[in-house]
């Protein structure tokens, strides 16, 4: 066996179809597209979401809503949330990596830190936003709550 000797597995590669080669092929003359109308011409391209003259899906159902291009998207994580990650792991600080390898965040997401639950340890805490009651809770635990 060499390299010169390699060929594919029998009946995984098959031969294209080449069309408008002449009536022997047996696919000259028409070249697979019928006889006249639009689509056996040349330069023929259907314009999207044609439906063949039945009102289009885009037509039938109504516009609703927008989409605001300038929204920012925050995963949002609990107090409760820190507080059991600073007790498990013993962390003083909770930043970005911390909560990437605990497995909340992927890396691409900003992070909003919520009041939901209490914070009983003090701990600082690096994110890229806050609600206001998170961080006056953060700050009455003793903590620091650094944006981003």
């Amino acid at each position: 066996m060499n390299l010169s000797s390699l060929k594919p597995a029998k009946g995984s590669t098959k031969t294209r179809k080449r069309i408008g080669r002449g009536p022997g092929s047996g696919l000259g003359g028409t070249s697979t597209r019928g006889h006249k109308g639009a689509k056996s011409r040349s330069g023929y391209s259907r314009k999207i979401g044609f439906e063949g003259g039945q009102m289009p899906l885009q037509r039938r159902v109504p516009k609703y809503g927008f989409k605001n291009i300038n929204r920012v998207e925050y995963k949002a994580i609990n107090l409760s949330t820190l507080q059991a990650l600073a007790e498990k792991a013993t962390l003083q600080k909770i930043d970005i990596a911390a909560l990437k390898n605990a497995g909340f965040i992927n890396k691409n997401q900003l992070v909003k830190i919520l009041a939901k639950g209490t914070l009983s340890v003090r701990i600082d805490v690096e994110a890229h936003a806050f609600s206001k009651a998170a961080e006056d809770a953060i700050k009455a635990a003793g903590g620091n709550a650094v944006k981003l």
